[in-house]
């Protein structure tokens, strides 16, 4: 009898909860006019039907059921957005309605609170925040600044591919050391790379990790209100580590900074310990928001170009027509110059197609940072109430064939002659998403990939290894809060200039 007493217990706590949902979602369809949503199980709703690529399961669901959808995730109330015409809605129609986040566990965590720009729900502090990040850390004048380090990491980018002679080259690995080289340069005025310590530190475990927790998706963050789950998950335990890694870090780099006597160019940690140092306004940065913005910086900025990169050469190596145009191009302009200067870069306008194009494909985050309503508001003549959590499936609206013709196509032609541009104005094309909640490191990360994308066109000529063809290439992806590939690009460079 002792036995089957705990079993009675947890058949009656299921069928109270089972009776609970059936008559909250019964309540609900009376109440309101909810998008359309495909058919539920009982607690986790359609939870179940994200499958292990959420952005492809998503936009199959949206081929069946339309371009606005509504999903019960767990507890969670969710609207998914996967058209230009909606994503316009949420963005610049409803942006304040739409403008806030929804307080995840693992950002929570990561973030200190949700006190970084990006997680940080919309208020007093978040606009102060973002205040501070556009007119002083990632201001066009500040970005500018830094096209010394840029252009230096990708001279160092070449001289890397060059010691490989006529060996094979893991690509996908180079860009990476770049990317990840020129952010920790303009926010640490640290060169990880050199002398081991990029691997001393463990930085690229660490922001892998910090990627795959903050997917968005974890299990935990659909029930609230059972935050156990997180524990027997295990995605406490990792968050915990996690967090501690990236706070020692942290800590140590700060402490140098204050104690730094050198004098010249500032990084953006120095900008941020004068702004925390000589706040007089009502809400002043503490450390640990000067610390939950600097891991916005490395999160944002480094695997967010280093994917873009790795996807344009994979594209345009598998498409040599498009390969060849761009080099022409690049070569036209720059000369017998062998460096690329970023003055060259308004007139590269094949090049400029080249990167839309990569974006529209690939954007690095295929569904944006879920947004939370904060009032009850009507898109497409359905109800949306206030706490609602809002997905823009950007990957599947850049393959959206009500905009695109020929969706599945590499074709960087389409945006020749066309006003189309990724800044926000145009939700075709939202690799950095619109709105207040646009991503304010636009002109910094475009410049990145720009360059050095230029130069690597340049300076070699790019082949495939022996016995690989391009339809040979794994383009399989891995889905965390960026989608990147799952196996390196593996190539051949012939260098242009002896």
């Amino acid at each position: 009898m002792e036995g089957i007493l705990p079993i009675l217990v947890c058949a009656f706590v299921f069928i109270v909860a089972l009776l609970k949902f059936l008559l909250k979602n019964h309540q609900t369809s009376q109440k309101i006019n909810l998008p359309p949503c495909p058919m539920k199980l009982p607690i986790i709703g359609n939870l179940h039907q994200l499958g292990k690529l959420p952005p492809l399961s998503l936009r199959k669901l949206a081929q069946d059921l339309g371009p606005i959808i509504f999903l019960q995730l767990g507890e969670i109330p969710t609207i998914v957005v996967s058209s230009a015409t909606m994503a316009k809605e949420v963005m610049k129609t409803h942006d304040l309605a739409f403008c806030s986040r929804p307080q995840l566990y693992s950002a929570k965590w990561l973030f200190y609170n949700c006190t970084n720009i990006v997680f940080s729900p919309y208020g007093a502090y978040w606009r102060h925040v973002r205040k501070i990040c556009i007119l002083e850390l990632l201001s066009t004048k500040r970005v500018q600044s830094y096209k010394f380090i840029r252009e230096e990491e990708v001279s160092r980018l070449v001289h890397r591919i060059e010691g490989y002679s006529s060996q094979e080259i893991n690509l996908t690995k180079l860009l990476g050391l770049y990317a990840n080289d020129v952010l920790s340069r303009v926010v640490l005025k640290r060169n990880f790379s050199e002398g081991g310590e990029y691997h001393l530190h463990g930085f690229q475990s660490m922001l892998d990790e910090y990627q795959e927790l903050l997917g968005g998706f974890s299990l935990g963050d659909f029930f609230p209100s059972k935050e156990f789950i997180h524990t027997l998950t295990g995605h406490k335990a990792r968050l915990k580590k996690t967090f501690k890694r990236f706070d020692s870090f942290f800590d140590g780099v700060i402490q140098e900074h204050l104690n730094s006597q050198t004098k010249g160019e500032k990084d953006l940690l120095d900008v941020l310990l004068d702004i925390q140092k000589e706040d007089s306004s009502e809400m002043p940065l503490t450390m640990d928001n000067v610390k939950a913005i600097l891991l916005d910086m490395f999160a944002a900025g480094t695997d967010t170009s280093f994917i873009t990169l790795d996807w344009g050469m994979t594209e345009m190596i598998k498409n040599p027509e498009v390969m060849k145009k761009a080099q022409a191009e690049v070569r036209s302009v720059v000369g017998e110059r062998k460096s690329v200067l970023e003055s060259d870069l308004p007139k590269l306008c094949y090049l400029k197609a080249v990167i839309k194009e990569i974006f529209r494909l690939h954007p690095p985050v295929p569904v944006l940072v879920p947004r939370e309503s904060i009032k009850d508001v009507s898109i497409g003549g359905y109800d949306i109430p206030a706490k609602t959590r809002v997905f823009i499936n950007v990957w599947a609206i850049g393959r959206d064939p009500e905009s695109w013709k020929d969706p599945e196509t590499f074709n960087p032609d389409r945006f020749l002659g066309s006003a189309i541009d990724f800044k926000g104005q145009d939700f075709e094309l939202l690799p950095f998403g619109a709105g207040r909640r646009g991503c304010p490191g636009i002109t910094f990360g475009t410049v990145t990939v720009e360059l050095a994308l230029a130069q690597l066109l340049h300076s070699f000529n790019w082949e495939l290894p022996p016995g690989i063809e391009a339809k040979d290439l794994d383009l399989s992806e891995a889905f965390g809060i960026s989608m990147h590939k799952t196996s390196d690009l593996i190539v051949l460079a012939k260098p242009q200039f002896s």
